[in-house]
């Protein structure tokens, strides 16, 4: 009997219910076609599958779930988890009846597998011949290959599957837990996609999930790796940034902080479209500074995101009350995105696709980082972090955001300094604050290292942040030599120095 002739290539996608799924792969999956998802058990292979045929009987399509390990009662608690209803799937039981374990139902002249296969495909086929779903979910491969007893047969009846489903109009899903102690790769090659999804373990922290996807036919997907997290309401995957695809272009305007000798020293402000590093020893003033930024931005009209990692939100906005910056009002009327960022439960996958949403759906144009301390030491064990906050500020550059990037030096004074984290080579432009003693008092100096954009001071100036009168800078330091070092020696008069409140 001839096949069904195949849907063509131009049919529209088949949405697989993840929106983020469907980004990697371009739109999402190719209809009419066989997929095999590969993943431990725990690595969300049955969400992905219902948030699948989800999408379908949303879409009004006949889906079919067939189950071959997991009953229709644990399918209903996985869903009910998720608060999902199940209206419009069928979900079609192949778990073996009870008195299979009886011994006179035991077979004597046949193998098990057999016959067991050759009813269970029977029966699986009689299904679909009744329902003619447009999607199907085979949940797992590791029955099937039980049930055929030698890897010659589950070839071959995988192939089977293939050739019966081919021109049919049905989009297949084929669940693999790889719980095989050999992996068969010729599976891989009859699937038209291959999608695997890894469940890691770090030292510390919550468990990290991935996913990749390993062949897609005639689609250029986006490849690697990509973070994804199992929630209540589904699989959320976020993407790996890919910064050439995002080219909004900068607006070419500049931030002013709103502090004249501040704005001076940076040369009229920091640009839109760049980074800027701020770097120093704690306390010295680099969170103030950004929130003087965020605080002059909003009061323009414009949208800042604040990301911070070693503070508290309350005590990031009682700091910025005390200095007299204005961000409780920004902060109820959607100008300001204020995100505590909870250490070791957050993926660099995840961390940047917030910062995305901030810039694409809510325009933020200023991003504060604080700090970079925090986001290397949030998620251990992770490779390749400074790559991907190069690709971050290229993209952010990309979109005319202007980035805030704050890192804290190991020590207090002395020249024996050390960051744990040198982006000084990724960011346009670096700010340096430091401690030095004059006078018998402890007092801080800030000075531009490098600004890619445009000119600015050479100067070191003394930066001052009390409740009083909040950021204050003084006149360049240029009576002192080894300011830097924070033990500088004084050549010339007083007057240079910003006078100290009264006690």
């Amino acid at each position: 009997m001839a096949e069904p002739n195949a849907a063509p290539d131009t049919a529209p996608l088949a949405l697989t219910g993840v929106p983020g799924l469907d980004d990697i792969l371009r739109g999402g999956l190719t209809p009419d076609r066989l997929y095999l998802v590969e993943g431990v058990p725990g690595s969300g292979k049955t969400t992905l599958a219902l948030d699948f045929l989800r999408e379908g009987a949303r879409r009004g399509e006949p889906v079919l779930y067939v189950t071959l390990s997991e009953t229709a009662e644990e399918l209903a608690a996985v869903a009910a988890s998720h608060g999902w209803d199940l209206a419009g799937i069928h979900i079609h039981e192949m778990a073996p009846a009870e008195n299979v374990l009886a011994t006179d139902e035991q077979y004597t002249l046949f193998h098990p597998s057999e016959v067991e296969l050759g009813e269970a495909t029977e029966t699986i086929l009689d299904e679909v011949q009744r329902l003619k779903p447009r999607r199907v979910v085979f949940d797992s491969l590791s029955e099937i290959r039980l049930l055929a007893g030698t890897a010659l047969r589950y070839r071959r009846q995988i192939l089977a599957l293939k050739r019966y489903f081919a021109g049919r109009r049905c989009t297949v899903l084929l669940l693999d837990d790889l719980t095989s102690t050999e992996r068969d790769l010729q599976v891989q090659s009859i699937a038209h996609g291959v999608f695997t999804l890894e469940h890691l373990h770090p030292e510390y922290g919550s468990e990290r999930r991935r996913l990749r996807v390993v062949k897609y036919r005639g689609v250029d997907f986006r490849g690697g790796y990509h973070d994804y997290t199992i929630r209540q309401g589904g699989l959320a995957v976020f993407p790996r940034l890919v910064a050439a695809e995002h080219r909004r272009g900068a607006p070419g305007a500049t931030l002013s902080s709103g502090v004249a000798q501040l704005d001076r020293l940076l040369g009229g402000g920091i640009d839109f479209g760049t980074s800027t590093l701020l770097v120093g020893q704690p306390g010295t003033g680099k969170s103030s500074l950004a929130t003087q930024f965020v605080s002059a931005h909003a009061a323009t009209g414009g949208k800042a995101a604040i990301f911070t990692f070693d503070e508290t939100a309350e005590s990031l906005l009682a700091r910025a009350r005390n200095l007299g910056q204005q961000l409780q009002a920004p902060l109820a009327d959607g100008r300001l995105l204020l995100q505590q960022v909870d250490p070791a439960e957050l993926s660099p996958g995840e961390f940047t696709w917030r910062i995305r949403t901030a810039v694409e759906q809510q325009d933020v144009r200023l991003i504060v980082i604080d700090s970079l301390n925090g986001y290397m030491n949030a998620m251990p064990g992770e490779d390749f972090l400074t790559v991907q906050l190069h690709e971050l500020l290229a993209y952010l550059a990309q979109n005319g955001v202007a980035t805030l990037l704050l890192s804290a030096q190991q020590g207090l004074v002395g020249s024996q300094l050390q960051s744990p984290v040198d982006a000084s080579y990724l960011a346009d432009g670096v700010v340096l604050l430091r401690y030095f003693e004059a006078g018998g008092e402890v007092r801080q100096a800030i000075s531009v290292i490098k600004k890619r954009s445009g000119a600015h001071e050479r100067s070191i100036r003394e930066i001052r942040l009390s409740a009083g009168t909040g950021i204050e800078v003084g006149a360049p330091l240029r009576h002192f030599h080894g300011v830097l070092t924070g033990t500088p020696r004084f050549r010339g008069e007083d007057e240079e120095l910003m006078a100290m409140p009264p006690a």
